[in-house]
């Protein structure tokens, strides 16, 4: 049986296993349309990005890949509800914690390892590293090392997407800390304003770098900070997956048709520490323990055998399948070579006639 690790996000009170199994079926029965495919689909995104993330901390342990590196195991529900609710000529930016989005988007393991390892074969040629996932053919632009820095950005990306009247909104992904910075309510405001077609997602993990919504903001229903922009808003169970794509689907539609920007608050919740060098002393291994029962991954899986949509061992084939991908895309970034030192110049805007250089000054 395909195995994960798990644990959950830090609502009220924990649920036990039946309570949390009851929930996902529930969910599960609001909408009969789901096929065997879709959700296969979705057991493998979610494996996908948790083996990744699982072989990115033991390669960085390894010093296989250096600098920051911010893991996403356990949020896995929420790219993948997400992802599977919008179209994939949407726009969609997010912050440094981005392997998952980026997976779920379609990229493929080999060109995300790579980066991490810095070789040219990564997605953005090992010069962005962890932080900056990017691929234009996937619509999915970075990865941005500034707390908040991408709110703007994802807003004016719906601006252009209105602008050209293409019929695609943005995703602007960010942490629960991003949004006690000062963009984050700019962009709110011009984003009702203008009635943009963009749906902004806080991914509430609920200790932002490792400090706690409760100890860090009055409000903590962070969805309700658009209110002062009369903008609509709704917390989401970030750990269900039906959740997700049932009520983001849902919210798409909304912001597609016009009617403006939408704000949703994923309760999810980070396994791991805020980075690869976090011990996450600021929470108790109780903690972790008592949600465990909540694991995306494990809920859905549930779910799959117990209504006999699939076999142990179409599970298990599955698994294998995604180790031997990972693997793949280790070796991959190992052989691979560093970028040469003419690099340094590619992707940058230079030219003797760049925009306000003049001569003799």
């Amino acid at each position: 049986m395909a195995k994960t690790s798990s644990t959950t996000r830090k609502p009220a009170a924990p649920a036990s296993n039946g309570t949390a199994r009851s929930r996902t079926k529930a969910a599960a029965a609001a909408t009969e349309a789901y096929t065997k495919p879709q959700l296969m689909g979705w057991f493998e995104s979610m494996l996908r990005q948790r083996r990744f993330e699982e072989k990115a901390g033991q390669m960085y342990g390894m010093q296989k890949i250096k600098g920051f590196c911010h893991l996403y195991i356990g949020q896995e529900a929420v790219s993948t509800g997400v992802e599977a609710a919008i179209r994939p000529s949407d726009v969609m930016i997010t912050a440094y914690r981005d392997h998952g989005q980026g997976l779920a988007r379609g990229m493929n393991s080999r060109e995300c390892m790579a980066e991490l390892f810095g070789k040219i074969t990564g997605c953005s040629k090992g010069k962005g590293g962890s932080m900056h996932f990017f691929s234009k053919d996937k619509n999915f632009y970075g990865g941005h090392g500034i707390v908040g820095g991408q709110i703007p950005m994802g807003t004016g990306m719906a601006f252009g997407e209105q602008y050209k009247k293409s019929g695609n909104l943005c995703v602007t992904y960010m942490g629960d800390g991003a949004t006690r910075q000062g963009a984050f309510h700019e962009s709110l405001n011009l984003a009702m304003l203008w009635k943009l077609p963009i749906i902004y997602i806080i991914e509430n993990n609920f200790y932002a770098m490792g400090t706690s919504v409760e100890r860090s903001s009055n409000v903590t229903e962070l969805y309700t900070l658009g209110e002062s922009y009369d903008m609509p808003g709704e917390a989401i169970d970030g750990m269900n997956i039906f959740e997700v794509y049932e009520k983001t689907r849902r919210i798409a539609d909304y912001v597609r048709s016009g009617q403006g920007p939408y704000l949703i608050e994923m309760k999810t919740y980070r396994y791991r520490g805020h980075s690869m060098s976090d011990p996450a002393k600021y929470r108790t291994k109780e903690e972790l323990e008592r949600y465990k029962d909540q694991d995306p991954i494990a809920r859905l899986q549930h779910y799959l055998l117990e209504n006999q949509l699939v076999t142990a061992a179409e599970l298990d084939a599955v698994e294998e399948a995604i180790q031997k991908e990972i693997a793949d895309a280790v070796e991959f970034a190992e052989n691979s070579p560093y970028p040469e030192a003419h690099e340094l110049y590619r992707d940058v805007v230079y030219g003797d006639n760049y925009p306000f250089i003049r001569e003799g000054v």
